[in-house]
């Protein structure tokens, strides 16, 4: 893999999560009933930075869960024999709640039909909005992300990388190309 260009560094991403909290809470007038869930394993920490954002602004700790979606995959097959399960950790209740689920890229659609699949088998939100940090189109099924960091115009041959402290070491956005 090449990569083609760095398109979003510490500081850019850091704007993109305050710009998106904001957004977050215009859009549902305050936290009053908001829950954040990161889809793994990205999600999870943009869930973490959010939160902080938030709390920084309102100065009220948000429930953050962290949605597996492996077993919820219409690809699950084409990805692994033994796929790795690392588990749903949601500990609060989502019935009648905001949720709003965060995913790292938006692609083709498919992670988050996932994520609403296994968001409906643990309960009944109030409403489901999408944060992502990325989205580069292609879409194949009908799903548009709420809050968006940054859009990325992509050619199907090529990737967005994105790098997070919390599991990378470092802050970064990279276009990959595909050899």
């Amino acid at each position: 893999m090449n990569v083609k260009a760095k398109i979003m560094d510490e500081t850019a991403i850091n704007r993109a999560i305050t710009r998106v909290s904001h957004e977050i809470l215009e859009r549902n007038k305050g936290v009053d009933d908001l829950v954040l869930v990161g889809i793994r394993t990205r999600g999870l920490p943009l869930a973490k930075r959010i939160a902080s954002k938030i709390k920084e602004i309102e100065g009220v700790d948000l429930p953050i869960g962290v949605l597996d979606i492996t077993l919820y995959r219409d690809d699950l097959s084409t990805i692994a024999k033994l796929p790795v399960v690392n588990g749903t950790q949601i500990d609060f209740d989502i019935n009648g709640r905001k949720l709003v689920l965060i995913d790292d890229v938006l692609y083709t659609g498919r992670t988050v039909r996932a994520a609403l699949d296994a968001i409906v088998d643990i309960g009944r939100p109030s409403s489901i909005q999408l944060m992502v940090l990325v989205d580069r189109g292609h879409r194949e099924l009908p799903i548009r992300a709420d809050y968006v960091g940054k859009n990325v115009p992509t050619s199907n041959r090529e990737i967005i990388k994105v790098n997070l402290e919390e599991v990378d070491g470092e802050n970064s956005v990279l276009i990959v190309e595909m050899e």
